[in-house]
């Protein structure tokens, strides 16, 4: 866990060693709590991406927020991560005091400090920064990591497991992940349409898959069927649908290339992807439409 945009699923998926959670430079570009499975011969680690803990805005920030701290009640051990190319601020306060709370209610989770992203400043900034970290608060262990270059990616594995209790495995070798095909088809949707969008976007921005379908195929074709995938973009406002959608569609276009690039990775054959941007005015604050959007 920890504040936007603080590396946390880049740091999952280099974990993991693939990709199970998208990224963005944009905040609260995670929405939902994402799986994804590390299987070693002695160990089985469990990585649960949260979405970014935040002073909360609207009601979709409430309950992603809600979302956070109903899975600090469910794990074994906590990663909070501190992004080493920025100060310790007012929002990693305010998630350590959050963290505190585990210690008073008697469950006593473990919390390693993870100082994220050092490979972007020099050993006297990183000195620095895990001098501030230690002062936020008492830690399990704290330890600088870089997703990026995957510096100490393989110790951190090792300081999480040295948390675990011993019991059996959850999930069968080779699965990375528990997520839903559509879960993971909206948010490869919706990292295409992050990348390169104004500020404002991000929060406005919800993707739903309507359906993932086989294309009629002719008698006598050979090999697996096209699959035909329609998905919903919805922002709150007709000036977000524009840009959205760019100038003759170009944009729009340009979205569902980089897209289906990775769906088709993801499912493993070749798709048509149909893609429909509509206007929820307001969604963010709406309960009905929250609800319809997964939220």
């Amino acid at each position: 866990m920890g504040r936007p945009n603080a590396g946390k699923s880049t740091l999952t998926n280099a974990l993991v060693g693939q990709k199970v959670a998208i990224t963005s430079g944009r905040p609260q570009t995670t929405r939902h709590t994402i799986r994804g499975i590390v299987h070693r011969p002695d160990a089985q680690l469990v990585l649960v991406d949260t979405p970014g803990l935040h002073r909360p805005r609207t009601l979709l920030g409430e309950r992603l927020n809600a979302l956070v701290k109903d899975t600090l009640t469910e794990v074994d051990v906590v990663g909070f991560c501190l992004p080493s190319d920025q100060k310790v601020g007012p929002g990693d306060r305010f998630i350590a005091e959050q963290l505190s709370e585990l210690g008073r209610d008697g469950r006593g989770t473990p919390v390693v400090a993870i100082a994220t992203k050092a490979d972007l400043v020099g050993k006297a900034r990183l000195a620095e920064h895990l001098l501030a970290v230690s002062a936020l608060g008492e830690w399990a262990d704290i330890i600088p990591v870089s997703a990026e270059s995957g510096y100490q990616v393989a110790e951190l594995e090792k300081v999480l497991i040295g948390h675990l209790d011993e019991g059996p495995a959850l999930y069968p070798e080779g699965e990375l992940t528990d997520e839903p095909e559509n879960v993971m088809v909206a948010e490869l949707v919706r990292e295409a349409a992050l990348e390169g969008v104004r500020d404002e976007l991000p929060h406005s921005l919800a993707v739903v898959v309507d359906e993932i379908v086989p294309r009629p195929q002719a008698d006598g074709a050979q090999g697996p069927a096209m699959l035909d995938v329609r998905v919903h973009l919805f922002v709150e406002r007709d000036s977000q649908k524009a840009i959205i959608i760019g100038r003759a569609g170009s944009r729009l276009r340009e979205v569902g290339t980089e897209a289906r690039r990775g769906i088709e990775a993801l499912l493993g054959t070749r798709v048509f992807l149909d893609l429909h941007v509509k206007v929820a005015k307001d969604w963010q604050r709406d309960p009905k439409q929250l609800g319809r959007m997964g939220f």
